[in-house]
């Protein structure tokens, strides 16, 4: 089986188009670590997509505050007025999709997805220190996780934590093989809002039998998605952000 897997979509509808066109041969299921809405305004088509395309979905910290599970006070002004956007313009079939999502690790055959981290669903996973003090809480050898928006995977591997980065501008495609010994906690990057400081949308491809997983990048129409932002109201930044990946 081959897995394409996602991450941090944000309603970013014109992203998650380029990705499923870029990908469209290089897998048979699909998989999410949460956050399928927030800051866009694409929040129900990228919510019907998920409903009927996806096998497996953890929640997020947008897809809790967007459906009132989530205290907005945690939550940035641009952020916050996102989400209550969003809150107001779900269907009443996808608010409760929302409301419905399991929090992370979910297990998929021999690996799991999850947003933040394992022990905290709302944990940014930023370092490899933080990353080493979570070694004997992994209850499979290879985990997906979200949440940072940022693309690559922390390497654990007895007491060393390696990073291992996301392709380079320029590069659409890079490729890391899994070791048997080492542990790795693997983020695909955000399909819909980047913040590497490469404004590509991003995901991964995972061949468990392969041991492979490849990091992939793909440009798409962020002006589209950045005019639907202007034309809903939402704040300019989230629009502006788009253009600098960060």
């Amino acid at each position: 089986m081959r897995y394409l897997i996602l991450s941090d979509i944000h309603s970013n509808w014109e992203a998650l188009a380029a990705v499923l066109a870029d990908a469209r041969d290089a897998y048979e299921s699909i998989l999410c670590c949460g956050d399928l809405v927030g800051y866009g305004a694409d929040p129900n088509p990228v919510v019907d997509w998920a409903r009927s395309n996806v096998a497996a979905v953890v929640r997020g910290n947008h897809d809790k505050a967007c459906v009132g599970l989530d205290n907005l006070e945690w939550f940035n002004p641009v952020a916050r007025e996102a989400a209550l956007w969003t809150e107001r313009n779900l269907t009443v079939e996808n608010l409760s999709y929302l409301r419905h999502l399991p929090q992370g690790p979910v297990p998929v055959e021999a690996f799991q997805i999850l947003h933040g981290s394992p022990l905290d669903e709302d944990e940014y996973l930023l370092s490899a220190l933080a990353a080493s003090e979570l070694a004997e809480y992994l209850e499979a050898p290879v985990s997906f996780f979200g949440h940072t928006h940022i693309q690559g995977a922390f390497v654990l591997n007895g007491h060393a934590v390696g990073w291992f980065d996301k392709p380079d501008p320029g590069i659409d495609r890079l490729a890391l093989q899994l070791e048997d010994d080492a542990l790795y906690l693997i983020n695909p990057g955000s399909v819909g809002q980047p913040r590497d400081n490469d404004p590509r949308a991003a995901y991964a491809i995972y061949q468990p039998g392969a041991r492979r997983v490849e990091f992939r990048r793909v440009r798409y129409p962020l002006e589209i998605a950045q005019a639907k932002i202007r034309r809903a109201g939402l704040p300019d930044l989230l629009a502006d952000r788009l253009s600098w990946g960060s």
